[in-house]
């Protein structure tokens, strides 16, 4: 696993961006793998300015949803296709025709998780996979304890999920779906390429307990360890735990221009 330092979320965004975009230079069609929350954004900014300036082509890229509420109509604004449509994929310009995610409104929700697991595999797998982590080590909606090696599949929301949730519902709790389908563990661990992004005091010791602390479900993140090529890119606040922060920056400042991350 490499960690690489940066002095703030705008620099973490442009430097995971100009991944993205080096990749879809060798490879235009290439999946990527998307996630909501406010993480990210600096990522999808940054990505949508290279696209503005013509540095990188996008038109045969493809997108990848992590997870979406169950019961939630494709076209409810708070729906993630909603969301990612409105982060990712008009900023892109990309065609909705390029979109991957799960059914949220499937009268058979376990059929409808087998059934994206299947797209994915389809589609050549995801290229590259970005997350965010929550204060717990969650990734995607697997949280502590979830299976290390579980498929696409229903989670039921924590209630101090739903009401952090509720902000996006107009504060109404009860608005906030009881269930969602998320990319499980084993599932996730199978792009390519995973981009853990994190930002913030608050996020300090789950990255900690990521990148140094033991394989445990209790931390689902720490399953990046297992992965042949996980970055994880955090400013100076969420490094703070790090006990080899130093030796991070110093791998880092010193690795081959050529190799990216």
């Amino acid at each position: 696993m490499e960690v690489v330092i940066v002095s703030d979320a705008k620099a973490g965004g442009e430097l995971i961006a100009g991944a993205m975009a080096e990749l879809l230079r060798h490879k235009p069609d290439a999946l990527l793998g998307v996630a909501t929350g406010s993480t990210p954004l600096p990522v999808y900014e940054a990505l949508a300015a290279q696209v503005a300036s013509g540095a990188v082509d996008v038109s045969r890229a493809r997108v990848a949803q992590l997870d979406e509420y169950v019961g939630l109509p494709a076209e409810h604004p708070e729906s993630y296709r909603s969301v990612l449509r409105r982060e990712v994929l008009e900023p892109l310009g990309l065609d909705p025709a390029a979109f991957l995610g799960p059914d949220g409104t499937a009268e058979d929700v376990r059929a409808a998780c087998e059934a994206y697991d299947r797209a994915l595999a389809e589609a050549g797998g995801v290229d590259l996979q970005l997350l965010g982590i929550g204060t717990d080590g969650h990734i995607g909606f697997n949280e502590p304890c979830s299976s290390l090696a579980s498929r696409t599949r229903i989670k039921t929301l924590t209630e101090q999920t739903r009401v952090d949730n509720a902000r996006f519902f107009g504060g109404d709790i009860e608005q906030v779906p009881h269930h969602v389908i998320t990319q499980g563990i084993g599932t996730i661990l199978e792009a390519r390429h995973l981009v853990l992004l994190a930002t913030g005091e608050g996020k300090a010791d789950a990255v900690a307990a990521t990148v140094e602390g033991p394989v445990a479900a209790v931390c689902p993140a720490s399953a990046l360890q297992l992965h042949p090529h996980a970055t994880v890119v955090v400013d100076e606040a969420a490094a703070s735990k790090l006990k080899l922060a130093d030796y991070f920056r110093h791998t880092y400042a010193n690795k081959p221009s050529w190799q990216g991350i």
